[in-house]
Formats: C-alpha cells, sequence, structure tokens
C-alpha cells in the first residue's frame, strides 16, 4: 500500500494532502477539504449521497479514488450559497418540503444543478431521468419533483433579470 500527494480544487480552493491509495474522493472531500455535505452512503455508486460535479461532469464520489482525481477540480453543495444566501435551488427544495432527513439532499441538489445548468427547462420525465441515480428513502420523489420544477422556473426568472 503506497501513499500519494494529490492537489484537489474544491470550491474554488487547492487543497494538497498525502493520500494512501485506496482512499476515496469522498472521504478525502470530507476528512481534508471539509466539505461535509458529501455524504457517505451505499459506497458502491448505487445511492447517490455522494453526488459532486468533478471537472464538469456528475459524478459518485465514493466510486473515484483520491489519487484519480489529482489535478481535477470539484464542486460540492457547499459552492452554492453565497454570502449566506441560498441558492434557487436550495431555497426550491426548502419551500417545497423536499427533503426530510436531508441525507440524500446535498446529492440530489447537485444532480438538480447538473441537470438545470444543460437544461433550464426540464419536462417532468426529464427531471425523474437526471435524479434516477440519486435515492431518497424518507421524503418520496412527489416534492422532489415539485422542488426542480420550481428551482428551474426560480432560475430561469433570475437570468432574466
Amino acid at each position: 500500500m503506497g501513499r500519494h500527494l494529490v492537489k484537489i480544487k474544491v470550491n474554488g480552493k487547492l487543497y494538497e494532502a498525502e493520500v494512501e491509495d485506496r482512499m476515496l474522493l469522498v472521504q478525502f472531500l470530507r476528512e481534508v477539504a471539509g466539505a461535509r455535505s458529501v455524504h457517505m452512503g451505499c459506497e458502491s455508486g448505487y445511492c447517490g449521497a455522494c453526488t459532486v460535479i468533478m471537472n464538469g461532469k456528475l459524478v459518485k464520489s465514493c466510486m473515484i479514488l483520491a489519487v484519480q482525481a489529482d489535478g481535477a477540480d470539484i464542486m460540492t453543495v457547499e459552492a452554492l450559497s453565497q454570502d449566506g444566501k441560498l441558492h434557487p435551488i436550495q431555497e426550491a427544495f426548502r419551500e417545497n418540503f423536499a427533503a426530510q432527513c436531508g441525507y440524500c439532499m446535498p446529492g440530489m441538489i447537485m444532480a438538480t444543478y447538473y441537470l438545470l445548468s444543460h437544461n433550464p427547462n426540464p419536462t417532468e420525465e426529464e427531471i425523474k431521468e437526471a435524479i434516477t441515480g440519486n435515492i431518497c428513502l424518507c421524503a418520496g420523489y412527489q416534492n422532489i419533483v415539485k422542488a426542480i420544477k420550481a428551482a428551474s422556473e426560480k432560475m430561469r426568472t433570475l437570468s432574466k433579470i
């Protein structure tokens, strides 16, 4: 088992650490970068609690080794709120009661951010497809889909200002 020096940019800040070969990206994000929103759920890529955006792509951080992410640019849900103000997606999730325990929400919100960045006006089917990799065991999906629709509208309205 070896160790490697990795440099990973997380939410605009560069983190450098010597890590074991087997350290997962989710562990690096939580333990080194302090991104506590990134949750370790299933450790098999199924639940989506660890979903982040890496180099512009939506990924499950439990399926990537930290050494594989060396040089990467990662975005977590912590990057969304600015100056203490929630991002429109976060507001929509709150306003539409899309969360109960909240464990899956950071991953669900990152999947939503990715979707709306690429498709600002998705259909209900496109929304459902976009969140298929994120499992919520408490809230049910009706309010999550409703929140994503509301977030889409908020973001389109804000971009017109």
